[in-house]
């Protein structure tokens, strides 16, 4: 049975590096052939086939395949979806009439000051999420970290364990990958808020046969909201796992 079940995570981890693969690579191609603008187009179906497949993460850890606890996979892959799904396959395109795409959220967006590089590119008149520069950050940085994450358990599953350098780039790259990855994402949903508003996409209005009500732009600005204390406690959980797996490699 043990045979078995590492087969099957060998498989998936190595099936899924090559969907991340294939994701970095046509990115890449779109980025050196026309620029920040085509990299959606390119890397769509990969993207979003890679990024749900992680779901089965979840269910490995629910059944005990993996020893991974779901209290902080389920959030990574979670918001990842949300981005995915929730916002780049569902509102392609945000108008803004203003050059500062005002909103009453300031907490939000002094968090936005503080954690993103990016504050100049939501000055605009219209912005498309597909084209926006972000979603190249936010690709490179997502499958950089899975290329390297999956190939790791990949090879763990295969042989037992991973070389040295695997190992340390597994536990160190997310220093840099996490926060521009995070900031793509928080910057992703922020320009898509007032698009959502105004569209009124998934939203339940009363009354209906239910008696409930459900709005997808309060919704979105939760997600953000959970992004404040939940961006740097999943860092510094990071950090807590390097420290020990670092360590326990130099006394192996």
């Amino acid at each position: 049975m043990a045979a078995v079940k590492r087969a099957y995570l060998a498989v998936y981890n190595w099936a899924v590096f090559f969907g991340w693969a294939q994701v970095l690579y046509f990115a890449v191609e779109a980025l050196l052939r026309s620029g920040h603008e085509d990299v959606y187009a390119a890397v769509e179906r990969p993207l979003q086939l890679a990024q749900t497949a992680a779901v089965l993460e979840i269910l490995h850890g629910l059944v005990g395949l993996v020893r991974s606890p779901v209290s902080a996979t389920l959030p990574q892959i979670g918001s990842r979806l949300f981005v995915t799904w929730g916002i780049l396959w569902s509102f392609p395109e945000v108008r803004c009439s203003s050059p500062w795409c005002p909103s009453p959220f300031f907490l939000l967006r002094a968090y936005l000051i503080l954690s993103s590089v990016f504050l100049a590119l939501f000055s605009c008149t219209a912005l498309q999420t597909r084209t926006h520069i972000l979603v190249s950050s936010l690709v490179i940085s997502w499958s950089i970290t899975e290329i390297i994450r999956y190939s790791f358990f990949g090879t763990k599953e295969l042989f037992g364990s991973a070389p040295s350098s695997l190992l340390w780039l597994r536990y160190s790259s997310f220093l840099v990958m996490y926060p521009t990855g995070i900031s793509s994402e928080v910057g992703l949903i922020y320009i898509a808020l007032q698009f959502i508003k105004a569209s009124e996409k998934y939203c339940i209005r009363m009354p209906n046969k239910w008696n409930y009500s459900f709005d997808y732009f309060y919704a979105s600005i939760l997600v953000l909201l959970v992004y404040v204390p939940g961006s740097p406690h999943m860092y510094t959980y990071m950090l807590g796992q390097r420290k020990k797996a670092l360590a326990k490699s130099k006394t192996a």
